[in-house]
Formats: structure tokens, sequence, C-alpha cells
């Protein structure tokens, strides 16, 4: 083992030199042939504005806005940010006086272009996978006057030069308050009307960071309103990816096929690591740090306690298992062949951690779902974005991006191509130095208090990878209005503009949380009425459902009750699982008993669950037509009810 750990090393440590030893790209803004000399000032509007068409663009889209705009970083005149802005209504953006609010969207990564919440979130323009272009009824911009920005330096069409890409999150914020500040001499009102501040996943560390600018400047160049950030990875790892493992199983019992004493057997890893944390209402107490243990069988270069969550997460899931060693490799396969490490549980010493995993859960019930519970082990495919559907989380092919018609009507640059995610946005380091935003997260609180700052943070039921638990647990640890955390518990339904309920919120003291029901890490992507419900009603809006007020007679109650349809901080998932059957997208649910069975057991009943190997689960059959498949890894024919879509 030891010899083979240091074959990895060595092959892992010429792969670093070669790459190291590569030049970091270069890019720079495109000079159109309009473009006005000197400052920026609203001349520049006639030059940023989008007036050629869009290709395959065939319905009618609002004035817009876009181009790069300076970081005015010392030395770096290379260094710029991409925007596409767009007007809610004509001459919005344009007018010199006016006090209506205005919204910035950043996605994440770190290095996500923010073209992709545009394209496939909350932009008037969706592209599907298969490239159709079609408008989107729910974009944002219907709201307010909103701007999507492609940054850090060198992020999609934002440009940087080799020396010039961000050291720190520190940096970063410097640079945004450049640009924005440019920005506003180009449409100078936005300097004094209300900003909306929002983004996903790793803007969750970005927006904390831009604040900790925002907070130190005696003159601001915009004046932030409100900040909303989705799926946010402002805990460390293993607050939001891995201390949510159980809460995560406990809304989709079929990842173990609704088995409870594999359920037990991750209650206990659960405990063993620290994670099983108590949240009251208010909290009773600081919450205390949450510790990586390592695996002890094996070598994990991926659960790094340092490197936990600041590589790009998508990348990082795919990896894990061709990370393992042969030998490794070997070993997973010896279990799942003798079945041990589904069926025989006693062959793990009770009271201790696994030490083929460790505090690595998240990994852990993935392995086991794709292993062992269906539909998961017939494809061999989970997506950590979105539990229920494997194409929950699509990806921004660059072709329409990268169409010489689209990179001219937006004025993008023509030195480098539009890529969905950017590899180094720290320069030539491999991992963001900076410490998660929790660190700061009270003083950031306190601030935001002091400065009239409302702070929203909103998650997905079915994302797996920045479950709701993490962000649950960051909000309680947090002091705001002077309090620790909310004193009331989440349990307040919301309903969309078609009056479907969308999931539960709360709201208290300036902060504002929000569970998304039936949508996973790209909540507008999957459920846009909910998303421009939320954005119209919660974050430009003063829509009071769930927060917290006193009564004339001086008593707490919360606007719409607590009426959670929350068990134990659980919001139950769909019944269904989305998978993809060949040229057939289908649906896999369990057998009405087995799903029974679990309620009683989850509920502390007497009843004892069925508990099914995986060919009977699938040969409990719900509906028809069936289909006869192999998994690929347990090479046993499983009979898979098709629910044809």
């Amino acid at each position: 083992m030891a010899s083979s750990s240091l074959r990895l090393s060595l092959a892992l440590l010429a792969i670093v030199s070669v790459v190291l030893s590569q030049p970091l790209p270069s890019s720079f803004p495109a000079v159109y042939s309009n473009q006005p000399t000197g400052d920026y000032s609203p001349a520049w509007q006639e030059y940023f504005e989008v007036t050629e068409p869009l290709p395959n663009v065939s319905f009618p889209l609002p004035r817009s806005f876009a181009g790069n705009i300076d970081v005015q970083r010392a030395g770096h005149p290379n260094n710029t940010l991409f925007f596409w802005a767009l007007e809610t209504q004509t001459g919005s953006l344009t007018t010199n006086s006016s006090n209506e609010p205005w919204g910035i969207w950043l996605n994440g990564g770190p290095g996500s272009s923010s073209m992709v919440g545009f394209f496939l979130e909350n932009g008037p323009i969706r592209i599907a996978a298969d490239g159709t272009i079609s408008p989107n009824n729910y974009s944002w911009h219907t709201v307010a006057d909103f701007i999507w920005i492609d940054q850090p330096v060198g992020t999609g069409f934002a440009t940087a030069d080799a020396a010039g890409y961000i050291a720190d999150e520190d940096q970063m914020g410097a640079d945004f308050m450049g640009f924005l500040e440019n920005l506003v001499k180009v449409f100078p009102s936005l300097a004094t009307r209300p900003l909306y501040l929002t983004g996903e996943s790793y803007a969750g560390v970005y927006i904390p960071y831009i604040m900790k600018t925002y907070f130190s400047m005696a003159n601001p160049p915009v004046n932030i309103a409100k900040i909303a950030i989705g799926d946010a990875s402002i805990a460390n790892g293993q607050v939001f990816e891995l201390l949510p493992a159980l809460n995560v199983i406990e809304t989709y019992p079929q990842l173990i096929g609704y088995d409870p004493a594999v359920y037990n057997y991750f209650k206990e890893q659960e405990h063993l690591c620290g994670f099983d944390i108590n949240l009251t209402y208010p909290q009773d107490g600081i919450i205390p740090t949450v510790n990586f243990i390592d695996a002890l069988d094996r070598d994990v270069p991926f659960f790094e306690k340092k490197k936990m969550a600041k590589r790009g997460l998508v990348a990082e899931i795919n990896q894990r298992y061709a990370e393992l060693e042969p030998a490794e490799r070997d070993e997973t396969a010896r279990r799942r062949e003798r079945g041990s490490w589904k069926r025989d549980l006693s062959l793990r010493a009770n009271g201790t951690l696994d030490p083929w995993y460790g505090c690595a859960l998240l990994p852990e019930f993935v392995d086991y779902a794709v292993n062992y519970s269906a539909p998961w082990n017939i494809t061999q495919d989970f997506n950590v974005y979105d539990i229920t559907d494997p194409d929950g989380s699509p990806s921004l092919s660059g072709t329409f991006l990268n169409d010489p018609r689209t990179i001219a009507a937006l004025h993008a640059p023509t030195s480098q191509p539009w890529e969905e995610t950017f590899e180094y946005v720290f320069g030539d380091l491999e991992n963001d130095p900076s410490p998660e935003p929790m660190v700061f997260l009270t003083e950031f609180a306190t601030n935001a208090t002091a400065h009239n700052i409302s702070v929203i943070l909103y998650s997905g039921n079915d994302d797996s990878l920045i479950a709701h638990r993490g962000t649950e647990v960051t909000i309680q640890n947090t002091t705001f209005g002077g309090i620790q955390g909310f004193t009331r518990k989440p349990s307040t339904l919301w309903s969309d503009d078609t009056g479907k309920p969308s999931g539960i919120i709360h709201q208290e003291r300036g902060w504002t949380y929000v569970l998304f029901n039936g949508t996973g890490h790209l909540v507008a992507a999957k459920t846009p009425v909910a998303a421009l419900t939320f954005v119209r009603e919660f974050v430009f809006g003063a829509n009071m459902t769930g927060s917290v007020i006193k009564t004339p007679a001086g008593t707490d109650m919360v606007v719409g009750g607590e009426n959670s349809p929350l068990f134990d901080d659980v919001l139950p998932g769909s019944e269904g699982i989305i998978y993809d059957a060949g040229t057939a997208t289908s649906t896999f649910i369990y057998p009405a008993e087995t799903i029974v069975a679990w309620n009683t057991f989850i509920r502390g009943g007497s009843a004892t669950p069925v508990a099914q190997t995986a060919v009977e689960a699938n040969t409990a059959w719900r509906a028809t037509p069936c289909l006869l498949i192999a998994p690929i890894l347990t090479g046993v024919l499983s009979l898979a009810c098709l629910w044809l879509l």
C-alpha cells in the first residue's frame, strides 16, 4: 500500500509540475469601432447598447447593454469584468433620476460565468441542452433592472493579464468595487438607487467578501439594500457538504432503499463525526466547530481539510472514484461482490467510524446509492445538485456565446473563447486561500444591521451538495440584530403565483431563510415560477409571510402561521426519482408498502420497514411497461419499474 501510494504521489507531482510550468493565459477587452475616448461616462451608453441581432433569437428582448469595464487595478489595465444589463422598462437604466431598485446576479464556481444564470436560470433567453433557444417568461429583469456580471477577472468574458488574477477574496472584493465605480459613471442613477446583490453557490463566498469591502469604504460607489444568496457555500465544506448527509437521506430515503439498518448505520456515523447538531430556537449557545475526520484505510486526497470546498465542486465529485488507487478500487469491488457493505453491517465495528470513509458521508451515501439503491444502481448516474433528476443541473454549451455574431453584439472580448468554468481564478494557486465567510459572519451581520441591509439565504430541497441543513446551521450560529439565530423555527408555508405550495419561509430581524420545494441547486432553472415570485415578493418586495411580529398584546406571532410540512427539520422529498433509460425519461417509485413502513419507522413507530434487496425493490412493480436492465457493478439482473413521462 505504501509503495502504491508513493507511486501515485510521484505521478501526481509530475502532473502538477507540468501544469505549473505552463504559462497562465492572458486576455484583454476588445475595442469596437465606436468606443468613446477618455474616462467612462454616459457617452459610453451608446457604445455598450446591444443593437445587433443575436443568432437564432427570434423573439423580442428588452433593451440591454453589454461589454467590459475596467476594475481599476493599478498596473493591470486589461483586468476587466464583463456585464450584460437589461432594462425592466425602456429608459430605466439610462434615466438620470430614479429611486427604483436594481439587481446584480453572480454565479459561483469559483470561476463559473454568470452567463450560466442568464441562459439557464433567470435571464430572458433559455438555451436547452440540444441548443434550442426559447424565451423565458420568468426572467428577473421583469421585476427590476438587472445586470449579470462575469467575475472575478478572467472568468467567462471577464479579462485579465497573466499576472493579474486575484490573489484572494479581498482582492476580488476590491476589483468588484472598482468595476462598480466605473459602471455608475456610465449609468449615473445606479449610484444612489437601492442595489439588490444576488447570486448562488460560490457566490456565498464572493458576496460576503464584496460586502466586507463595501463596509470598509467611507464612500462606496453604490447603495446596497439587500443581498440574497442561493445554496450558498458560506460555511466550510464540513458544514455545507458533509454535516447534512443524514438530513439528505431523511429527505430522500430512496438513497438507501428505505432500509432502516442502513439508516441506523449512517445515523451512528453522523454522531461519531459530531455532525448531529441540535438546532434550537433561539439557539442555545455557540455551535462548536465541526472538524473533519479523515479515512484511515486509504489516502483520500480530495478530502484534505484545507481544500474542502475550494476547488470546482462538480469536478471534485466526478473525480473521487477515479482518484482511488487500483488496490482501493479492487477492495471496493471485493466488498460489492460479497455484498458485505450493504447487508452485513455486523462486519463494521459498532461505535467506530468506518475507516474506509471516515467522515466523508456525502460520497459514502452516493457510493451506496449507485451500487444498491434503485434507480441509481441501474444508471450509475447520480446528480449531487439535484437528487431527483440527472438533468436537473444542466451545463451551458459555448456554441451560442462563442458565435462571432454574439461576441460582436455583446462587445465581448475576442482574445479568449468563452468558457462555462475558468480554471485559473487564483492564478497559479489551485485553491482559494481565503478563509470561509463563516469566520466573519457575525461581524458581517452586525455591519449589515448597522447599514440597514437585509440578508436572504435560500436553498433547494433536492440539492445534496450544498444541502439546506448546512445553511440552517450557519444561520443559527450567527448573531444578527443582537440575538443568535432565529427565535422561531422556520415553519411557514408560501406559494408561487399559481398558488402552488413552494416551500417554507421565515423572516426575522432583517434575515430571511427560504427553502424551495421540488428543486435542487439551480432553483430558477427548475422552478422558474416560484423563483420569480420569490424575487418579486421577498427580495425586491416587502411580503411579510413568515415574519415574526409583535401582537397588540406584546406577544410574538408569525405572519402566515406555523404549519410546517417539516418533520424533524426535514421537508419530505418527492417519491419519484427521474432517470434516463435509453431514449426514454422514466420515473422510479418504490412500492407503497415500503414507503408506508418507512414512514412508520422514521416517526418512531413499532412497524418494521421491509428491508429489500435491489432485486426485490425493483421487482415490486408499480406500473407498466417495465424494463430488464443489468446494473454495471452489481452484475445482478434487476427489473426496474418505469413510469414513462
